[in-house]
């Protein structure tokens, strides 16, 4: 009997478009491994019904037919049927307070869990991710930000013209607007209330290369951390390009002991051995964006507490924007203290008072911090996702499921992101259950 894999409809945001499965895939994999498609009815799916019943997938309700559902997103704790295999990002691997009640929920129905954020490689390498476009995103919508910023402090400058990216109908429009900007940079150059304009980008994973090639439709110039303070302070440094920095672990970190040096794998061990120097550049930057993965063994970023004494005494300092495409509510950007949509994706954090106002205007950095990114290109998104996910979605349709963890026939790399089986937390996730209690 032919594998019948359900779609299901996206409700976590009215923003969340994607799909993790593509109308042309589901015909592929039908065509080519007799696996049969059900996708729930969507309204705001960027594909819609007629794409996938062109496609041969049947369009309804109830996926009570299908023997696993893929998703994008976490699934309200309403819809989960019981003994189903379900596959999407979520999020309950640093034990997140918000996702323990959907978790519980499936342990009670006796669910399977696959989470697309584990799916790795033999050496930890994420195969499956949406991380390239949340970086062009957030590269774009920071820029955007900057633009809204300085308009408000009366500062004509090129990137009023960068819109939300939402609203451009692909992303080769958003890089020929962007690119168009550039231009004008080359030409018109920037204004000196905002010269050097400084971005620094810490990570260099998937995002922090979406966020790179954003960077890269500008002219810009490539300096390294150490250069950062001397550029922001020359009178000869350029206005007709924008400078560009990244940090690595080892420039945002040194080892507690003065005489240590800073060693990578030691960090990743032992990262109470470390404390954050990062405070040391962001006076520099205009434009922060962190890409970072983090948790609470980790220094912080940016705190709130170094906020508050770089934007004391009421004065503008150089920062303008941070772009937390990571968005860990309370994570490595402290200021991150609250999610956005993607229509209404910035807030003012005020140092002082430590409350948040909506929009460009208010004391202090502008925050941006929409969580679903990558839903504002929905179209190439999914047909990125859709196209990685291919090669394993017939092992997680076929395998049979009610044999034990240990005889459980599934890739190895889909095996290392099972969090429960039958309900419960497989052995690599047992620490889960800490933060379960609470």
């Amino acid at each position: 009997m032919a594998a019948t894999v359900g779609i299901r409809r996206e409700d976590k945001s009215r923003w969340e478009r994607r799909v993790p499965i593509t109308p042309q895939m589901a015909r592929k994999l039908h065509d080519e491994h007799g696996i049969e498609f059900i996708a729930q009815p969507s309204p705001v799916r960027i594909f819609r019904e007629e794409e996938f019943e062109r496609a041969g997938t049947r369009i309804q309700e109830d996926l009570s037919g299908a023997g696993v559902v893929f998703g994008v997103k976490e699934i309200p704790i309403q819809h989960f049927q019981p003994r189903k295999t379900y596959v999407f990002f979520a999020h309950v691997i640093k034990g997140q307070p918000y996702n323990m009640p959907m978790l519980r929920r499936m342990m009670e129905l006796g669910c399977n869990l696959i989470d697309y954020e584990k799916v790795t490689d033999e050496t930890g390498h994420r195969l499956i991710f949406f991380g390239w476009h949340a970086g062009v995103v957030s590269m774009v919508e920071s820029l955007w930000a900057l633009g809204k910023r300085l308009q408000h402090e009366g500062i004509a400058n090129p990137f009023s013209a960068i819109r939300n990216t939402l609203t451009y109908g692909s992303l080769a429009e958003v890089r020929e607007e962007v690119r168009r900007v550039g231009e004008r940079i080359k030409v018109a150059g920037l204004p000196q209330a905002i010269a050097p304009l400084i971005v620094g980008v810490a990570g260099y994973g998937n995002v922090g290369r979406g966020i790179q090639e954003i960077l890269a439709d500008l002219p810009t110039i490539e300096i390294q951390p150490a250069e950062v303070a001397h550029v922001a302070n020359d009178p000869r440094a350029s206005d007709r390009a924008i400078y560009r920095v990244l940090f690595k672990e080892e420039h945002a970190v040194a080892p507690n002991d003065p005489g240590a040096h800073f060693d990578l794998q030691d960090y990743y061990l032992h990262p109470q051995k470390y404390h954050s120097i990062f405070d040391h550049y962001v006076p520099h930057l205009t434009v922060l964006m962190n890409s970072n993965y983090w948790d609470a063994r980790y220094p912080r970023l940016l705190t709130k507490a170094f906020l508050r004494s770089l934007f004391a005494g009421g004065r503008q300092p150089r920062l303008r924007v941070v772009g937390d495409a990571s968005c860990d509510i309370g994570g490595s950007v402290e200021c991150t203290v609250k999610a956005t949509e993607p229509d209404d994706p910035v807030y003012v954090y005020d140092p002082h008072t430590e409350q948040v106002r909506m929009g460009v205007e208010g004391y202090g950095p502008v925050v941006l911090a929409v969580d679903i990114l990558p839903s504002e290109l929905p179209r190439e998104a999914s047909e990125y996702f859709s196209e990685i996910l291919e090669p394993f979605i017939p092992g997680i349709a076929n395998a049979d499921y009610s044999v034990p963890f240990e005889e459980l026939a599934l890739p190895s790399e889909i095996a290392r992101a099972m969090i429960l089986y039958h309900g419960k937390l497989t052995p690599d996730y047992r620490y889960i259950a800490e933060h379960l209690k609470s």
